[in-house]
């Protein structure tokens, strides 16, 4: 999402600031300091978004936190439309572009004249001036701006270093061709991939400015092309949500905004369109496509009372749905948001990272100083120590540094959105790879949190018989095991006369003009009813196998048991065989009688059980196992598991559950499928693996590299090249994960 609105969160705010200017995770660092500065201001700015995210006082003015990021050199906006966030960024790479273009045309010729000296013709070098020049100052110019910006505030960045390369290399070859006896015609020099050993001011290094300026160009292009497309899953979400809804007022059909759609409004939804809210089917009927919330193939038929969701297209018939939640209340939206609060966060191992990158490149500074002095004092010219110098000013450039971690968070939430998957934070990858024990809840979870009817024994009567009264008399109550029974019988139910609800034990009523009994042997007995040695019997055998019996009878006498039960979800068995696969223990948690969890784990291959616990009984079971040493992974639907969810280590909420369950979760899992869960994990893990090898070979680079530089072993044209190319490594490897399954 471009932007969020402000929310008030009690007696604070909170705003996304879309930041422009930043070139480095040094530059992020610094307006993050700087805004972390004003009272009661928590801030946390992201270098691969350009967005600040902001928690300040109620009292501040959103006005002096954009002057705050001004002070710093940078510029930031208050929330804007994501259409005109796409806009800016193509503009940006539009312009990044034509300087790329100009720098390479002009480059090219300068490079080749600078390595093959048959080239070399009379005259050469100042051609090479006057090629090199717009490349040096009007394409390097956003280099040049942003490095004295940082110096106006006493900064240095990465663009620090680029600059004072660039400008040392030119301005070096300038002296030498104006002062020296480069600039004599006739002269001609050789290539070297390393610092060269010349004559003073008889070298140029007017290829250096242009190769290292052209490089690092397109360094940044790519860097910049990649982020957009590593922000494509996010906006494919937004992209979702219907722009305009026809709703019904006083009668008639009106063409309105989303925007001015409001709650409890009646929206006809015609075959083909998206639902533009979340809403309950008013009228009509239909197959609804939400395949991008649950990730299901298969449309889904809605009716009247049926809840939908916004987003989700109607394929068939018309729909007219009463509005409940609209705007940034919507599934939808919420889905959006916390995939953007999920890709602005930072990890443990990026702040790290920034600490390090802040004052990497004043280090940097003082080495390139030493470099020119330790040559100097070697008894070398000024070529070398400035040829070596310029190398470790752009060799250490860290911006690759500053992608690591962004890049792969970007990528890889981005990609969890995609697989119905919403990873709340950073932090949670590092939860995931410690995880070791996964607490299942049982009903909802593992099952599918809906009874129906799996058994019936009669005795004395007619099976159907048994099936068709019982149906009969429990259509009229709306108890869960009622509506199981009802459901049980497909055929045409007769009328029933006289029915009453017995809270807590069953229903009676006259079916055909006999009196039926359908509940517990308590009210059967009570209302005249023999249950009998056979039904007794029947009656235990059901409850020996999990489920929850229900007797029937009419004329004295018990005529059947219907065993009504829970059912395990088709997918259940598979999701704890793949989360077994990734190293995890699964535990199944219920509140359930020991016999039904027990049940239930064996036909999922769960060894162990923990039965009859109270939702607090549940939180302290997760307590319980990390005193045992284990990390631990909760995964529920209901409200009952949200404290548990959040005391665990790794809080897995299934999205078909309750708002309440994803509050308290770190990961949500939009289908209800539980097999996602496993996909969860491993994706973190994917996603932390990746940030941790893009850090490895950020440092890796730098550190390797900077020694060769100081070395006087590699020129600083090879030096921009390999720069740019650690860039592409970092961002090409997080974008692998788009292609995780």
């Amino acid at each position: 999402m471009s932007s969020a609105p402000t929310t008030d969160a009690g007696s604070t705010h909170e705003v996304d600031l879309a930041v422009t200017g930043m070139t480095c995770a040094s530059c992020a660092h610094r307006i993050e300091r700087k805004l972390n500065k004003l009272d009661g201001v928590r801030a946390s700015v992201n270098y691969a978004t350009e967005k600040a995210h902001v928690v300040f006082p109620a009292g501040l003015d959103t006005e002096v936190l954009l002057e705050t990021v001004a002070q710093a050199g940078y510029a930031a906006e208050l929330p804007r439309p994501q259409a005109d966030d796409d806009a800016v960024s193509e503009r940006e790479v539009a312009a990044l572009r034509r300087r790329l273009l100009v720098a390479a045309a002009l480059s090219v010729p300068v490079v080749a004249l600078a390595m093959v000296p048959a080239l070399q013709l009379t005259g050469w070098q100042w051609w090479s001036l006057v090629l090199a020049t717009p490349v040096a100052t009007w394409a390097a110019w956003p280099f040049h701006r942003a490095a004295v910006t940082n110096l106006r505030h006493g900064a240095v960045t990465m663009d620090t270093l680029v600059s004072m390369g660039v400008t040392a290399a030119y301005t070096w070859s300038v002296v030498a061709l104006t002062v020296g006896d480069a600039g004599h015609l006739g002269m001609t020099h050789g290539f070297s991939w390393t610092a060269e050993r010349g004559d003073g001011l008889s070298m140029i290094y007017l290829e250096v400015a242009a190769g290292v300026t052209t490089f690092l160009l397109a360094g940044r292009y790519a860097e910049k092309r990649a982020k957009r497309r590593a922000g494509a899953a996010l906006r494919a979400l937004l992209a979702l949500s219907a722009a305009e809804a026809t709703v019904l007022r006083e009668g008639q059909e009106v063409r309105v905004t989303a925007e001015d759609l409001g709650v409890d409004e009646l929206v006809v939804v015609r075959p083909g369109e998206r639902i533009a809210a979340d809403g309950v089917v008013e009228s009509g009927a239909s197959a609804v496509d939400a395949s991008m919330l649950t990730g299901e193939p298969v449309p889904v038929d809605v009716g009247p009372g049926d809840e939908v969701t916004g987003g989700c297209v109607n394929t068939s018939g018309r729909l007219v749905v009463r509005t409940t939640r609209v705007g940034s209340d919507t599934a939808l939206a919420q889905m959006a948001r916390l995939v953007e609060e999920a890709q602005q966060g930072k990890a443990e191992v990026q702040r790290l990272a920034d600490r390090v990158s802040s004052v990497f490149v004043p280090v940097v500074v003082g080495l390139a100083m030493l470099t020119v002095l330790g040559w100097l004092v070697a008894g070398e010219g000024w070529t070398v120590a400035l040829s070596a110098a310029v190398s470790v000013l752009v060799i250490a450039c860290p911006c690759a540094l500053g992608l690591a971690t962004p890049t792969a968070l970007m990528v890889g939430t981005g990609r969890g959105a995609q697989l119905g998957v919403l990873i709340r934070g950073p932090e949670v990858l590092e939860q995931t790879r410690r995880v070791d024990t996964v607490v299942l809840d049982k009903t909802g979870t593992v099952t599918t949190g809906r009874m129906s009817l799996v058994d019936v024994v009669a005795i004395d009567a007619d099976e159907q018989d048994v099936r068709r009264r019982a149906a009969a008399l429990e259509s009229a109550s709306e108890h869960p095991i009622a509506r199981a029974v009802a459901e049980g019988w497909p055929g045409e139910r007769p009328e029933v006369v006289g029915f009453a609800n017995h809270e807590g034990l069953g229903v009676t009523g006259e079916v055909e003009g006999t009196r039926v009994v359908v509940g517990k042997a308590a009210l059967l007995e009570r209302e005249g009813v023999n249950v009998g040695d056979e039904v007794a019997a029947a009656l235990a055998a059901a409850r020996g196998t999990g489920g929850t019996p229900v007797l029937v009878g009419w004329d004295g006498h018990a005529r059947g048991v219907l065993v009504v039960a829970d059912t395990v979800k088709e997918t259940s068995g598979e999701a704890v065989a793949l989360l077994r696969g990734l190293g995890l223990e699964p535990v199944l948690l219920t509140g359930d009688h020991e016999q039904a969890a027990r049940t239930v784990a064996a036909e999922v291959g769960i060894d162990r059980v923990v039965a009859d616990v109270l939702p607090a009984d549940k939180l302290a079971e997760v307590r319980r196992l990390q005193a045992e040493g284990r990390v631990v992974a909760m995964v529920g639907d209901g409200v009952n598991d949200a404290a548990a969810l959040a005391a665990a280590d790794l809080g897995i909420a299934l999205g078909t559950g309750t708002d309440v369950a994803m509050e308290a979760s770190d990961l949500t899992l939009v289908s209800g499928d539980l097999r996602v869960a496993a996909t969860a994990v491993r994706l973190s893990r994917r996603t932390l693996a990746t940030i941790r090898a893009n850090l490895f070979w950020a440092f890796a680079y730098n550190v390797a590299a900077l020694p060769v530089a100081v070395a006087g072993l590699l020129s600083p044209m090879l030096a921009g090249a390999a720069m740019a190319a650690s860039s592409l490594v970092v961002v090409g490897n997080s974008l692998r994960l788009r292609a995780f399954r």
